[in-house]
């Protein structure tokens, strides 16, 4: 059973901000083995550079001298049958404008017809004693590099295969030694966070608890807007690694909903309780807006909030921006800390961009693509967050049928992979019915069932308010 932290527990904020740390350690201790791997090639890159110059001499001396000359004369004669191919343009656009003004005359156009023969016929005699003088050259240089010696390349090869050995064998271990240094150094600073989690933890007040199976609550959720009420008494749970719907016709509630459960609107009444990823529930209502996707929940909405003004890859970083440790004097002055977390973000990015089949749009403006590719921009951003649960509001409006089939294979996808939970408001039913492990109708913001898709779908109160079948 999760604990749920009370109201005023004040050691939450300092609880996520230490995990936030925790987390970026770890992510960074992850990313190590790249980030040394990448010094120890760029050293090795240019050993590779300033041994090929080396080799650059004795290697023409052990090359085919017939196949470089040929090789040369071809790459030359084929520069020269561009430049000719234009002038025989040139010739036959003259040759066909003389014959439409001659016929227009009246005139005979033979003499143009021997122009062009003429005209074609010195440019092959100009091709001919191009391909002469190249084949003479050719000779000359045959003549003059006749001999042909691989021992000199072999045995500089040799040396310097040996040296770039040698050469590895020692990146290897000056680059390993500072890799264990650096990650010691990062695994320290993880346990001394972890001690102090376990700290805050063991002195965190417990109100009551949730089955551990519960990842959400929403409990006697009220949202009234003056006489209006759009929320009234609702209640329901979403299991952890379940796909759950929430559906009903238009005006029943269902966006205020999502809205009430990321703080857009502070609920009337009721509670919203999350399970975090650390077995600590606690009340949504309790946390700002922005505070929300810090907690392990992201969204995406109604109508696209793609960025369109900047690139595909800018919109994912930007969905990321809360998630930044650094503070406002580090980026001011632009400090490592910062461009630690800039790299770990785009590469995070750029994982989540071929996961969602988007990198061929990493750097074109969101602007102009299609709408099925903003959808997938938007669950993209979602995901940025590293999120437990996704609550998507109407993925599948505006797509067409092919479309909404890839995206239920994504949802699942998502669900099964990365282990989200995914709460759902949608109109398309045959999309909520295929994917729903479980679904709660309701209509003017109350509950009208709640259970698997064949159980709703059966209810007589669900055909009658949403389906439009009356009562009997």
């Amino acid at each position: 059973m999760a604990k749920i932290l009370d109201k005023n527990h004040s050691n939450h904020t300092k609880l996520v901000k230490l995990r936030q740390s925790y987390d970026w350690l770890s992510e960074e201790l992850i990313g190590l083995t790249e980030i040394y791997e990448s010094k120890k090639q760029k050293e090795l890159n240019k050993f590779i550079a300033s041994a090929n110059k080396k080799l650059e001499k004795s290697a023409f001396l052990a090359c085919d001298k017939e196949g470089y000359a040929q090789s040369e004369l071809e790459a030359k004669l084929q520069k020269y049958d561009v430049r000719a191919y234009m002038s025989q343009r040139k010739i036959n656009h003259s040759a066909v404008k003389a014959i439409f003004k001659a016929v227009a005359a009246g005139e005979d156009y033979s003499a143009v017809l021997e122009k062009r023969s003429a005209e074609m016929k010195a440019l092959n005699e100009k091709r001919a004693k191009y391909i002469a003088a190249l084949e003479s050259k050719k000779q000359a240089f045959l003549a003059k590099n006749n001999v042909t010696d691989t021992a000199p390349y072999d045995a500089l090869k040799a040396e310097l295969d040996a040296q770039y050995s040698a050469k590895k064998k020692e990146l290897d271990e000056k680059y390993g030694a500072k890799q264990a240094a650096h990650a010691a150094k990062l695994e320290a600073k993880r346990s001394k966070i972890s001690a102090q989690i376990a700290e805050l933890k063991k002195n965190s007040p417990a109100a009551y608890t949730l089955p551990d199976d519960v990842l959400l609550e929403v409990k006697g959720l009220k949202m009234y807007f003056g006489g209006l009420k759009a929320v009234d008494d609702l209640n329901f749970t979403v299991k952890k690694g379940e796909i759950f719907g929430l559906i009903g016709p238009n005006g029943a509630g269902k966006t205020t909903v999502f809205n009430c459960i990321t703080q857009f609107y502070k609920p009337t009444g009721g509670e919203i309780h999350f399970a975090t990823k650390d077995k600590e529930v606690i009340s949504l209502t309790d946390f700002e807006v922005h505070d929300i996707v810090l907690q392990g929940i992201s969204r995406t909405f109604q109508n696209i909030e793609v960025v369109k003004e900047v690139s595909v890859l800018d919109n994912l970083l930007i969905a990321a921006t809360r998630h930044y440790s650094s503070n406002l004097f580090v980026q001011m002055l632009h400090l490592p800390l910062l461009r630690r977390e800039e790299r770990m973000i785009t590469a995070r990015a750029d994982k989540i961009l071929n996961y969602m089949d988007l990198y061929s749009y990493r750097d074109r403006l969101a602007w102009g693509l299609p709408y099925g590719v903003l959808k997938r921009i938007e669950i993209a951003r979602a995901l940025m967050c590293n999120p437990q649960l996704i609550i998507l509001d109407e993925p599948a409006a505006g797509l067409n049928e092919s479309e909404t089939k890839d995206l239920a294979a994504l949802i699942n996808k998502i669900r099964t992979e990365l282990g989200c939970t995914i709460l759902l408001v949608e109109h398309d039913m045959s999309l909520v019915m295929n994917i729903c492990d479980h679904i709660c109708a309701i209509s003017f913001g109350r509950k009208l069932a709640d259970g698997t898709p064949a159980e709703v779908q059966a209810s007589k109160e669900v055909q009658e308010a949403y389906l439009g079948v009356g009562g009997e």
